[in-house]
């Protein structure tokens, strides 16, 4: 039953009581109940008329001292909030609290559990997938665009390039570049056409040639006996078959031009002028248009690989996201110190905004309760306490009654 309709229950019974022990004939029995019903009454209205005066005016007068929770909602307010910053919620209990509450371990171990659910992993895999999918490329670009030219013109490009040049003799990739270019260089010369070409121009060369006496007459008799197809094809030859001596390691010529090149990388890392050149250029290029649409379509394809890639792991029931968390908490479970550190950090992180941010919580407090108005205020605590306090009014009415029998049978006595 209601407490509400038990109050009020009882102060009928009490009334209903005192008014029949009136009609009664006269009796001790009589006597002692209408002294209970009575007292009763009287402890019943007088709870009633207590508990009502601390929410509104009882039956809308407006009596002294009554109302007493509006009347000092101000008061109340500021001692809630004193007593949640400074007692209930105080920061060094809060700091206390966290520090001894090993987040990062407690963390981890949920975040452990949720991982090993299926459908947590898809979950997260296609909460995922939307992030990447609503990441505004082209808001990127420029930013990304702006940063590059900030960089390429605060980076000293002669000390770059002195280790670029480094890096590429060490490697060696000079020698794969030589490599590269004799290879393609080989192959051009063995086509057809570029025999033909060599025999065009051996054949006009020849015939510019002015030589007088025994050596013109050798020469011209020489010549006469090569056609232009065999004068290319020998060219062709001793051209391949250089190309092809420049390919082995132990070949001198090769040595020598390797050597040069790493000079001639070096030289031209060294020039101030060719750098400031070669920085300017970049800026320029970076500044382009094409270059914005083509950093645009990379990021695109790095999203749309990315995509790929999470889409395939959800179909997988993202079994590569729990091994590899896991392999992530093992190692990390190798290195005690370092958990440590980090749960010193964020402990002391979240101590910090907690400090910073205290005095917010009875702030929060007050501002609700000033949004509310008067009658939302005393609904809202009948609501939480009203239960009890409809009791109170029950147990006056019960100990008035009890009180009011043993004071009829002392009266009687």
């Amino acid at each position: 039953m209601n407490s509400k309709y038990l109050a009020v229950i009882s102060l009928v019974v009490m009334a209903a009581g005192f008014v029949i022990t009136l009609l009664l004939p006269q009796h001790v029995a009589v006597v002692l109940l209408q002294g209970g019903f009575e007292a009763g009454l009287v402890g019943g209205i007088a709870d009633w008329f207590a508990v009502t005066a601390l929410f509104r005016h009882p039956m809308g007068i407006p009596i002294p001292h009554t109302s007493l929770l509006l009347k000092n909602k101000a008061r109340i307010v500021q001692s809630l909030v004193a007593a949640m910053e400074t007692e209930l919620l105080n920061k060094e209990s809060i700091e206390k609290k966290l520090r001894g509450m090993n987040l990062i371990q407690r963390g981890a171990s949920a975040l452990t559990k949720a991982l090993g659910k299926r459908r947590v992993r898809r979950k997260v895999l296609e909460w995922l997938i939307q992030l990447v999918h609503r990441i505004p490329l082209e808001k990127l670009v420029p930013s990304i665009q702006s940063g590059l030219i900030a960089y390429v013109k605060k980076i000293d490009l002669k000390d770059s390039a002195e280790k670029l040049a480094a890096k590429i003799m060490e490697a060696g990739y000079d020698e794969k570049a030589l490599d590269y270019v004799l290879l393609e260089a080989t192959t051009w010369v063995n086509r057809r056409e570029t025999k033909l070409m060599l025999s065009k121009l051996a054949g006009e060369k020849l015939s510019e040639v002015k030589m007088g006496g025994f050596m013109g007459f050798a020469f011209q008799a020489v010549a006469g006996f090569m056609d232009d197809d065999k004068l290319g094809g020998m060219l062709q030859n001793m051209i391949v078959s250089s190309l092809q001596d420049l390919q082995r390691p132990d070949n001198a010529y090769r040595e020598t031009i390797v050597r040069e090149i790493r000079v001639q990388m070096f030289q031209l890392a060294s020039n101030e002028a060719y750098m400031e050149q070669a920085k300017t250029w970049l800026v320029t290029q970076l500044q382009q248009e094409q270059f914005e649409e083509a950093l645009l379509a990379r990021l695109q394809d790095v999203r749309d690989m990315l995509v790929n890639r999470l889409e395939q792991e959800q179909e997988a029931a993202g079994r590569l996201v729990l091994v590899t968390y896991r392999k992530v908490v093992r190692n990390l479970e190798r290195d005690p110190d370092w958990i440590a550190a980090l749960e010193a950090k964020v402990t002391s992180a979240i101590v910090s905004a907690v400090g910073a941010n205290h005095y917010r919580l009875g702030q929060l407090v007050k501002e609700n309760i000033d949004q509310m108005d008067d009658a939302s205020l005393v609904a809202m605590l009948e609501e939480k306490i009203g239960k009890d306090l409809q009791w109170i009014r029950v147990n006056g009415a019960l100990c008035g009654f009890i009180i009011g029998i043993v004071l009829a049978l002392i009266h009687l006595l």
